[in-house]
């Protein structure tokens, strides 16, 4: 009954949620609009604590500042409504359209309509990996980081333990030296890290399940499999849905094919988990004509991974990718926000996060670089034009206008359909 009186604050996010195209910094935007100025449900001095608070931990961050808000209101259990009702309607979409999307391999139809999605969705990451350089990188730690991170990245892009010693390497690095950010008066001498325990148990839990699934040929032993893919991204993931793009393609699309992973699966019931090259670009696109996070693209992929099972299968991989890549942006920002004001306390996290975040744009940048080499663009054909003109064209029409996401993406449909 208590939540009654919170009903009007839900009605509120769940039109949010349909209404809110951009990506996270355009999230920002309607947030305070909706919930700042208009609703007054917090004020935007907290906004922006939130929205800080949030870039130090790994996950969907417009996610998890709506969270806090829905925390703020009413505690935990409207954290969790406010968090189900942001996600629903864009994981839902996302999970449909990889049905939509089998239709259409199975009737011939996609080819066609969906050729330019592609380079477009190269040239979203091209453009993030812009905006975000100018951001990230701004000395000379931050730009041998950032170059050595896109090295690093590319020559081992199919190997996935790459990402998080990359991250832990840039933390590290950046706190060789406390003189760019040097630590501001006593930090408090201890800070209790007991709430963070269910997150560490599932993340173990996940990993030692899967690993045991995998070397003991367990049946039909997918689901785990991709329970753990989706919980590694959504802790690991720094940057939001740009850097998420390129973990997953590594993933699902480069690595079934690496000559070390096929031996090893060669004899088992079920090998890794695959998406195809041209259905994973076509999710990668569309994601950004849909309302809501683009971390919804896991709802996509998970039906996807699991399509060749039969429909209920596949309805079960559309809500393990959902689920899976939320929970851990859940779990950190609810277990973390009470401790938050001594975190802020210690520069070891802010100078940790000065690499981290060069080492996300140099990921970003090699994810753009590797993902290119699937597509057309050095033969002398028309496509090959057309591709680079997309990618190049999406880069400039998102830095110097304001053309929204969904209408770039159905300009790219319609080049398809028309060429």
């Amino acid at each position: 009954m208590v939540l009654l009186r919170h009903i009007s604050f839900l009605k509120a996010v769940f039109l949010h949620s349909v209404t809110a195209f951009g990506g996270p910094q355009g999230h920002f935007g309607m947030v305070m609009r909706t919930f700042v100025h208009q609703r007054h449900d917090v004020t935007e001095k907290e906004v922006f604590e939130y929205n800080a608070f949030c870039q130090l931990l790994p996950g969907a961050s417009s996610t998890q500042v709506l969270t806090l808000i829905g925390y703020k209101r009413g505690g935990i259990p409207l954290a969790i409504i406010t968090l189900f009702i942001w996600i629903l309607p864009a994981c839902f979409l996302m999970g449909a359209f990889s049905f939509l999307l089998q239709y259409f391999d199975t009737t011939g139809q996609n080819a066609k309509a969906f050729k330019y999605i592609q380079p477009m969705a190269v040239g979203f990451l091209a453009f993030a990996a812009l905006k975000s350089f100018r951001v990230a990188i701004h000395n000379n730690i931050t730009r041998a980081i950032f170059g050595v991170s896109i090295i690093v990245t590319y020559l081992l892009f199919k190997s996935p333990w790459i990402f998080p010693l990359l991250i832990i390497a840039g933390g590290f690095v950046t706190n060789l030296s406390d003189k760019r950010i040097p630590q501001k008066g006593t930090p408090p001498k201890k800070i209790k890290w007991g709430n963070i325990w269910l997150f560490a148990i599932l993340f173990i839990m996940a990993g030692t399940l899967s690993e045991l699934a995998k070397n003991n040929s367990w049946p039909n032993r997918r689901p785990l499999n991709l329970f753990e893919n989706m919980y590694r991204f959504g802790s690991l993931v720094f940057g939001g849905g740009q850097v998420l793009i390129p973990m997953m393609y590594e993933q699902f699309v480069e690595r079934p094919k690496s000559e070390m992973v096929i031996r090893k699966n060669q004899h088992r019931r079920e090998g890794v988990i695959s998406i195809e090259r041209n259905d994973f670009y076509t999710g990668a696109g569309v994601v950004r004509a849909i309302p809501g996070p683009v971390f919804s693209v896991a709802s996509f992929m998970g039906g996807m991974a699991m399509k060749d099972k039969g429909t209920g299968w596949q309805i079960l991989g559309c809500i393990i990718g959902s689920i899976a890549i939320f929970l851990p942006s859940a779990l950190l920002v609810l277990f973390f926000f009470p401790i938050w004001y001594n975190l802020q306390r210690y520069a070891v996290v802010f100078r940790a996060l000065e690499g981290i975040n060069a080492v996300v744009v140099g990921i970003m940048v090699a994810g753009t670089l590797y993902m290119m080499k699937d597509i057309s663009i050095t033969s002398f054909r028309t496509v090959s034009f057309l591709n680079i003109g997309v990618i190049i064209g999406t880069c400039l029409v998102l830095t110097f206008s304001k053309l929204p996401s969904p209408l770039i993406v159905l300009i790219c449909l319609l080049l398809g359909w028309l060429f």
